[in-house]
């Protein structure tokens, strides 16, 4: 009889692909799955091969939204059919981890990021208390944990005794052909620089945004959502840059490829705003790394690692909006380079596949047979 895996997450799954391919890896391996989420106004219909579930919750945001999440989390979890819970980031554990000791399930611990130092934390000392407390009475009680790189591997290993597993968020060898997305008139015929992922705070936008004004034929594109979209596209329109910003918005992950395939320069200028931030290893890297296109990036240690080991781009120290524009003109004034760099990430794209993480991630899964 198959064991079954019931995985929880904050968001509403549309576009979560670490989680899915999580998801996908364990059905290959014999296992059934349940992966719960959220439901919000706007979420798409699903059309997974595994079951789903999201909850409708009375608040979406703020410290309602996670002590509802988790209390409607746990009183499922109380009743659903499951033999092991595997909880996605700090803000499902409570539940998962509550109701699995309740129950005498076995609970794996997926931390997709540095949780208690994320920017929209380091300002909020007294909110990072409380997520750290549960963090401190929670962590040292766990005994199969993985993470997104050695760094915060080592901090948590440190920290709370706990070994600690890396399982990189990186894209499949082989993906299906995405479904295609739309443009504004002009974003196919000129230089596109592409940043994906989420709308938030030390991720380099506003700069970006406000280097366009230097670089009159060159195009941004942005894909996601987040908690400073509004601001950013405020600031687009007041520097009149409406017909060379694009808000894509938060896309399936079906069709999150198909963008990435349009741009010129992949971008990931993540800022040492938070101990969450300096050992980020953004997966939108190695999203770039397999579409074949160069990167500006950021000096922070696991990005610049990457970054000049497989020579595929420019790494900088500066965020001024003046001279990133002087950077990337001086990237896209350079064919042969672009193209060094073009080969360069093609080449090293098949040394960062979900099929070699999926090796590391099964390890826990017999432990828990046996």
């Amino acid at each position: 009889m198959k064991k079954r895996v019931v995985l929880a997450v904050t968001n509403d799954l549309s576009g979560d692909q670490r989680v899915h391919k999580v998801v996908m890896s364990l059905m290959k391996s014999g296992y059934e799955t349940l992966l719960l989420g959220r439901k919000l106004d706007r979420s798409e219909t699903l059309l997974r091969p595994y079951a789903c579930k999201r909850f409708k919750l009375l608040f979406n945001k703020g410290p309602f939204f996670y002590i509802n999440y988790n209390f409607r989390l746990f009183i499922y979890l109380l009743f659903a059919k499951a033999d092991i819970f595997l909880a996605n980031d700090l803000d499902t554990l409570p539940a998962m981890f509550l109701a699995g000791k309740l129950r005498r399930k076995a609970i794996v611990y997926d931390s997709h990021e540095y949780f208690t130092e994320v920017p929209e934390l380091v300002d909020r000392p007294g909110i990072k208390r409380i997520w750290e407390l549960i963090e401190r009475l929670i962590f040292p009680r766990l005994t199969m944990v993985y993470t997104v790189n050695r760094s915060i591997a080592d901090i948590y290993e440190n920290k709370y005794g706990v070994p600690v597993r890396v399982v990189r968020n990186v894209p499949s060898e082989t993906l299906t052909e995405p479904v295609p997305g739309i443009l504004p008139d002009g974003f196919t015929s000129c230089p596109v620089i592409i940043y994906q992922g989420a709308v938030n705070i030390g991720r380099g936008l506003e700069e970006m945004i406000q280097a366009m004004v230097f670089m009159q034929d060159i195009h941004f594109l942005i894909v996601g959502g987040g908690d400073i979209e509004s601001q950013m596209k405020g600031l687009t329109e007041s520097l009149g840059l409406h017909d060379r910003v694009y808000f894509a918005g938060r896309v399936p992950f079906q069709q999150l490829s198909w963008y990435t395939r349009q741009a010129s320069i992949g971008m990931s200028l993540e800022q040492d705003i938070g101990l969450n931030y300096h050992y980020a290893l953004p997966n939108k890297l190695f999203d770039y790394m397999q579409a074949g296109i160069p990167v500006i990036a950021s000096g922070l240690p696991e990005i610049r690692r990457i970054v000049e080991n497989a020579s595929i781009g420019i790494v900088v120290d500066r965020f001024d909006p003046e001279y990133l524009s002087q950077t990337v003109r001086s990237m896209l004034s350079n064919p042969e380079l672009l193209q060094e760099w073009r080969k360069n990430a093609k080449k090293a794209a098949g040394d960062y596949t979900w099929e070699k993480e999926e090796t590391e991630l099964l390890k826990f899964f017999p432990i828990l047979e046996g």
